[in-house]
């Protein structure tokens, strides 16, 4: 067993809320067991201390729609979303990598685009064999398969009668997922006047909400039309995306379910589309045509009206585009404060406390008993969540414990 890590001279954000302290963190273990504030000391016998440089100590992020399997990352941009199998699987693990070298050490998917490769992948992941944020894997999204909730004639290898449902819930559910995906209304992306187009029927979406119950497994799902949201809590999903065009009433059903269901609008792929998709053949024609200027500005609306009413609202989103990779991952926190009316401490507490709440694990805040999932920064991102984008300012990764990227140098001492 390695021996117990103090952080010291450390700036501390513990994810709960309240504002940076002064402080020390002791990690025995994979856990957090100590945490001291202010002019506290912690015990320093036998521990390996690190001078943190008064540099802020936060927990992991965590991803909040994860597609690891989507090809395209900050290191390398891939034109196409299939392709050989075997690349593919080794693809998605280097986007595992990427998503912790960034400072997400937690990932809860939105749909995988290999059948297994993310049970595989967080099985491998932790078992210590391979570098990743824990991982909550999902059921395939898109593939030879198709789409699972594309209309009937548009994707004849599903079967999308009632039994037929329940048959491929309880399949994913065997197959390991923690999550399965399904998209409750199209999308502007897929075709003009997509998001207004629903799925599946109230029956459907029921028998599939009863199936997962049985089966034990999470449901997620897409859902940009105000009916489809309804349909999607009516029918016990717990993590809704998008929800562009939520009203008054889907609203309500929300809130009344505040406790039970996460939201998370992934903003990102819309601001790509808007603003940096040219050199991909996105102007600014083909982002109103595919709603992303629309999308964007209904956002800023029912955003605002969640995080009044107390739902929890979650960044991350749909990286894994050649114009939105993954490794960007900490952009939505900046359109959070500029464009959803959150403070930078708020959208901090949604990518650490609330993300831990979706992960349903003992991370996202620094507290005696958590694991330990803690971040380095250089500077103080209750001030700026900017920084959080660069990388080169998180100067140390850790996760359960183990430094997946090593502290500064010279800043670790040994105390006997």
């Amino acid at each position: 067993m390695n021996r117990p890590i103090l952080f010291s001279n450390v700036n501390v954000f513990d994810g709960s809320g309240q504002a940076l302290f002064p402080g020390e963190v002791r990690v025995v273990g994979n856990r957090i067991d100590a945490v001291a504030m202010g002019a506290e000391r912690i015990d320093r016998t036998d521990v390996d201390i690190l001078d943190g440089g008064g540099r802020t100590l936060m927990p992991g992020m965590v991803e909040a729609h994860a597609h690891l399997s989507w090809p395209s990352s900050v290191e390398r941009v891939i034109n196409a979303m299939k392709m050989p199998a075997e690349e593919h699987l080794l693809v998605t693990a280097q986007n595992a990598r990427i998503t912790l070298d960034h400072g997400f050490t937690s990932a809860y998917s939105a749909g995988s685009l290999g059948e297994r490769f993310e049970v595989a992948l967080r099985d491998m992941i932790d078992a210590g064999f391979m570098p990743g944020p824990r991982l909550r894997a999902s059921s395939l999204e898109k593939g030879s398969e198709g789409v699972m909730g594309v209309p009937e004639g548009h994707d004849p290898t599903h079967d999308r009668d009632i039994p037929g449902l329940r048959t491929y819930v309880k399949a994913m559910a065997e197959s390991g997922v923690d999550s399965i995906k399904f998209l409750m209304s199209s999308d502007e992306g897929f075709a003009p006047g997509g998001a207004q187009v629903l799925m599946y029927t109230e029956e459907e979406a029921q028998a599939i909400g009863q199936a997962a119950r049985e089966a034990g497994v999470w449901l997620a799902c897409h859902a940009q039309a105000a009916e489809a949201v309804k349909r999607a809590v009516r029918s016990g999903f717990r993590c809704i995306y998008h929800c562009t065009y939520a009203d008054e009433e889907a609203l309500d059903m929300l809130e009344a379910k505040k406790h039970e269901v996460f939201c998370a609008p992934a903003p990102g792929l819309l601001y790509a589309r808007c603003h940096e998709a040219q050199d991909f053949g996105i102007g600014q024609a083909e982002a109103e045509r595919m709603g992303a200027v629309a999308g964007l500005e209904l956002m800023t609306k029912v955003y605002p009206d969640m995080k009044r009413r107390g739902i929890r609202v979650l960044p991350g989103g749909d990286y894994g585009f050649p114009y939105n990779p993954v490794g960007r991952n900490a952009r939505d926190l900046e359109i959070f404060v500029q464009s959803f009316g959150f403070t930078p401490l708020e959208a901090l507490v949604a990518v650490t406390k609330l993300g831990g709440e979706l992960m349903d694990m003992d991370v996202g805040q620094i507290k005696g008993g958590m694991l330990a999932d803690i971040l380095l920064i250089d500077g103080d991102p209750t001030a700026d969540v900017t920084i959080l984008q660069d990388k080169t300012r998180i100067p140390a990764v850790m996760k359960d414990g183990q430094f997946h990227r090593a502290p500064l140098q010279n800043a670790l001492a040994t105390s006997h």
